[in-house]
């Protein structure tokens, strides 16, 4: 039995559709990691204040950074700088144990 020329470009068409959708999926895995950097923020890409990628040398200086502020002592719990828009004058039954307002 014949192949139509009809039944051959169908088949023809069926094929490059599965090969290219099967290369697409090759070409993402191995590009994702390194195109996500070049995407704009407001189309999905990394925010401004993402850290570094790992191997980099601006990553090790971050790691760096990230240990030293890890290591500084806390403030103390007394400290002049109270959260904005605490009030001193609440009443007591509307603070918890922590010193935090209830939220209502």
């Amino acid at each position: 039995m014949p192949i139509s020329r009809r039944h051959f470009a169908v088949l023809l068409a069926v094929m490059l559709l599965a090969c290219s959708l099967g290369g697409c999926g090759i070409i993402n895995e191995k590009l994702a990691n390194g195109a996500g950097d070049y995407v704009p923020q407001w189309l999905g890409g990394l925010p401004a204040d993402a850290p570094p990628r790992p191997g980099t040398a601006q990553y090790d200086a971050y790691m760096q950074e990230r240990e030293r502020k890890r290591l500084e002592p806390a403030p103390p719990k007394g400290d002049a700088t109270a959260a904005p828009g605490a009030s001193t004058s609440d009443s007591s039954a509307s603070t918890s144990p922590s010193g935090l307002n209830a939220v209502h």
